[in-house]
């Protein structure tokens, strides 16, 4: 984040387009308005529209604007948001889910700079800094047929990557503390987090990343005021599926503090951390050394497979262990495969696997490579 942050300025002085990716909740639109405020631009407009939003026959209107009587319920003419942010910044957020048919007229925008408002006789010459950011993996929408390589390539000019807070988990304190005094009641202390309150949530996954923890720590600071929260003692129902997980594992007396403690050296001196299940579990249970793994029970082993899997139970049913171990590796490995376009060796590396037993596992799971 340090590096993000450093690199604004730089990017900011230019007027290229700039394509920010990450996921959801990672703080694009953050980024984007940091870079608006940060440039020439900064007096002009800076105007966000999320093209996943907004309905698939409206989206022409509401970026390039209409004439009167263009369509049904077009009583008068309107600007489009390119022309509103003339002289400024536009946003396209989830650009990834924007129509074919409307890339190719945004393509036009970003080559000609001008835009033709829906039934309008004449263009429209704009000056416009484009910033687009989406979840998606453009060049895996583009190997589908689902986006345009050319608009990529027009887009994609100064990228930035937002990184989910997962892989950052040395942050989630100083972000505890941050949303805790914004959310703070007037006349109110700050909410605060016990030590194995604060450990599980630095070990938890965070699928919505901060977005997810701004949220969480607003709720506390709602019902709890001033109040110290420790893991075992909030209702399950506040709490999110993995983190409810967790708690129940504290109560059954798990050791909580040795196996979700980030940085203690357990995590990174077992077998595990070597395979991709250790990839799986290791952000939902943080550290596991191989003697504790495999000394603990058939229960206890289960319940960390399902953490992976974000299940909190066991079904009553029950299942096969060895079968759930083995969809969790084909998952990662077709993950891994779908990053690297196929290339078997990338996929190799980035797995930590040896070439040879990655393709003994790509065959046997019936996968695709290159």
């Amino acid at each position: 984040m340090r590096a993000i942050r450093g690199l604004l300025p730089v990017v900011a002085a230019s007027s290229s387009s700039v394509l920010i990716t990450g996921e959801s909740g990672t703080g694009k639109e953050i980024v984007a308005r940091s870079l608006h405020d940060l440039s020439t631009r900064s007096s002009a407009n800076f105007v966000p529209i999320n093209c996943a939003a907004i309905p698939k026959d409206l989206i022409e209107s509401e970026l390039f604007g209409h004439s009167k009587g263009a369509f049904t319920g077009a009583a008068t003419d309107r600007k489009g948001r390119f022309e509103l942010a003339h002289n400024g910044s536009i946003f396209l957020d989830e650009i990834g889910d924007l129509s074919l048919e409307l890339q190719v007229k945004l393509l036009r925008v970003l080559q000609e700079r001008v835009v033709d408002p829906v039934g309008g006789a004449k263009a429209i010459h704009i000056n416009v800094r484009v910033i687009a950011a989406t979840h998606r993996d453009l060049e895996a929408e583009i190997v589908a047929g689902r986006f345009r390589e050319d608009l990529y390539y027009r887009l994609n000019v100064l990228p930035i990557s937002t990184p989910p807070l997962r892989e950052r988990a040395a942050d989630v304190p100083l972000l505890l503390d941050f949303f805790a005094k914004k959310f703070t009641p007037e006349g109110e202390k700050e909410v605060s987090f016990a030590p194995d309150f604060a450990q599980a949530l630095r070990a938890y996954q965070w699928p919505g990343n901060v977005r997810e923890l701004s949220n969480l720590v607003d709720r506390f600071s709602t019902l709890f005021a001033g109040q110290r929260l420790g893991l075992r003692s909030l209702p399950a129902a506040l709490l999110p599926k993995g983190l409810a997980a967790l708690q129940a594992l504290a109560a059954q007396g798990e050791p909580e503090a040795a196996m979700l403690a980030p940085g203690s050296g357990v995590w990174e001196n077992s077998p595990i951390a070597d395979s991709a299940l250790g990839d799986a579990l290791e952000g939902v249970v943080g550290e596991v050394s191989a003697s504790a793994y495999e000394q603990q029970d058939g229960s206890a082993v289960e319940q960390i497979t399902f953490l992976s899997e974000g299940l909190a139970v066991l079904p009553p049913e029950g299942l096969s262990l060895k079968n759930r171990l083995a969809e969790i590796e084909r998952d990662l490995i077709s993950q891994a495969l779908s990053r690297t376009k196929g290339n078997v060796s990338q996929t190799a590396r980035i797995l930590n696997l040896q070439r040879t037993t990655l393709i003994e596992k790509i065959q046997k799971f019936g996968l695709r490579a290159n």
